[in-house]
């Protein structure tokens, strides 16, 4: 599945396990690696900074709980990617002086991918966090993102959406994409 990301477009990946014992979450990460090949697609791990460099992976995401965007940036350097959740109802205080790419924000709305207990902030919420944040931060619109909702989503200022199950539910995710990046131009 993975060649078949690369070939349709796919430019960004985020690999997500929390329950993975480090041995998974290694294997998987050869099997991404292989398939989607450095230089045409970015790797992104969630929280585990300490496994970047073992498997060649572009950055890491990491929340409250985890390392602090800081602590990732000083680790990881200026080269890899660091992104953190940026907020819901507003900004979390001092999170634009954080040394992130990029912020999350949502989620926009309900969503099964991601366990929260935050509500959905809808299209008010992303114009809101985007006026909050000025025009230079990179906002990523998260949780329950459709085919139908995310052009809205972009409209209503996040920087691009973050799609999980509208694509992996799909049984060809790759068409489905595909679809997406015709759709959204």
């Amino acid at each position: 599945m993975g060649g078949s990301l690369a070939e349709a477009g796919v430019t960004l990946l985020e690999y997500r396990n929390k329950s993975g014992a480090e041995a998974e979450l290694l294997g998987d990460a050869e099997i991404l690696r292989t398939a989607l090949p450095a230089g045409k697609v970015k790797l992104i791990l969630d929280d585990r900074i300490d496994l970047i460099d073992r498997i060649g992976f572009d950055g890491v995401h990491v929340d409250a709980g985890d390392a602090t965007p800081a602590e990732a940036r000083r680790l990881l350097g200026p080269e890899r990617i660091v992104g953190t959740f940026g907020g819901s109802e507003a900004l979390l205080p001092g999170i634009l002086s954080e040394p992130a790419d990029y912020f999350s924000v949502g989620p926009v709305f309900p969503t099964r991918t991601k366990q929260t207990t935050k509500a959905p902030i809808g299209m008010d919420g992303v114009r809101r966090l985007r006026d909050e944040a000025g025009a230079g931060s990179v906002l990523v619109a998260v949780g329950g993102i459709t085919l139908s909702t995310a052009a809205e989503a972009l409209a209503a200022g996040a920087s691009m959406v973050a799609i999980a199950g509208a694509i992996f539910r799909n049984a060809e995710p790759a068409d489905e994409f595909r679809r997406w990046i015709v759709e959204l131009g």
